[in-house]
């Protein structure tokens, strides 16, 4: 798995919540705070997106907002309205998937939204998602992120149309879209702020590969020499760079990331904590154990349990969902 993939893997949890909404006329909701990443697509027309500390943004259709650390914001008809003071978007009645509503029929004055958030485990939120701004905002260019766009056409087929299998293709391009978008985020910085943070990091050769040396091998028991090897460095000019990019030194980084790696597999799989701990570079589990606890304040087995208790046994259980769930 790529370091990109682990980023979506290591934080996201549960299933994407959406909903579609139909908006005409004077209208405005307000989102958040939530301990997840908000995002918004314009599907038809256009909106404002409001917020707490910048200008009002036109949205048109086509455009993307990602928030990845769930900022309370609003979208709205007009700009002239604080986001504070409009009401609530309204609660789902389901915990772990919000219901897509609206009104389909036909009116060229309309916009039609698809709004949401990522469930996200927020103390293993990676460094590169803590890294980005509150607004990722991705508009709409002829020509540009052909792939985003393809999801987003896909995504606004599903939800007009009930077919058959439409909860887990839903899902599935919801998951594309938190990808693309932050693929289409990256190329538009990579003109705007070249060579520095997590940009650099994913773009710059020798860091990219040492961080994909880590994430593949995390219970080798690395050194900086040993990285600094592998990628043509010297041991002083790669902790440097590493440092300057990552915002933590190389060994600081691989010990988080082996514990968010613990913490994965104690969530996904019964595997024996000895087996975890020596999955992530620990010949004793008393030592695994201890550093789980620095890390979490909470000790792997009952890390275990507590996730387990937590865990939604039946996340959907309506099982004509699929064919009435779809449209608006």
């Amino acid at each position: 798995m790529d370091l990109f993939s682990d980023v979506m893997a290591t934080t996201r949890v549960g299933r994407a919540k959406f909903t579609r909404r139909r908006r005409s006329g004077a209208w405005g909701n307000r989102f958040g705070p939530y301990p997840g990443a908000g995002f918004h697509v314009v599907l038809q027309g256009n909106c404002w997106l409001l917020t707490l500390n910048d200008s009002p943004t036109m949205l048109t259709s086509g455009d993307v907002v990602f928030l990845p650390h769930g900022t309370l914001h609003a979208m709205s008809n007009s700009p002239d309205r604080a986001a504070t003071a409009l009401p609530p978007e309204p609660e789902p009645g389901r915990h772990d998937d919000f219901s897509v509503v609206g009104d389909d029929s036909p009116c060229g004055d309309d916009t039609l939204l698809l709004c949401g958030a990522y469930r996200l485990d927020g103390g293993q939120v990676h460094p590169f998602l803590r890294a980005l701004p509150e607004i990722v905002h991705v508009p709409a260019r002829p020509g540009r992120h052909p792939a985003l766009r393809t999801a987003i056409d896909l995504l606004a087929g599903e939800l007009a149309h009930a077919r058959h299998g439409a909860d887990v293709t839903l899902q599935a391009l919801l998951d594309l879209l938190l990808v693309y978008l932050l693929r289409a985020w990256l190329e538009e910085e990579s003109t705007r702020r070249p060579g520095s943070g997590w940009l650099a990091a994913l773009t710059d050769p020798a860091i990219a590969a040492a961080l994909n040396h880590l994430h593949r091998e995390p219970a080798r028991p690395w050194t900086v020499q040993e990285l600094s090897n592998q990628v043509g460095l010297s041991r002083t000019a790669f902790a440097k760079r590493f440092t300057s990019f990552v915002g933590q030194s190389p060994m600081a980084y691989l010990a988080w990331w082996r514990m968010t790696t613990a913490a994965r597999l104690l969530r996904t799989s019964d595997a024996p904590l000895a087996s975890v701990a020596q999955r992530v570079g620990y010949t004793s589990e008393f030592a695994f154990s201890n550093a789980f606890k620095r890390t979490f304040e909470i000790a792997p087995g009952h890390f275990r349990r507590q996730h387990r208790a937590s865990a939604d046994p039946d996340p959907d259980p309506d099982p004509d969902r699929d064919q009435r769930g779809v449209r608006g």
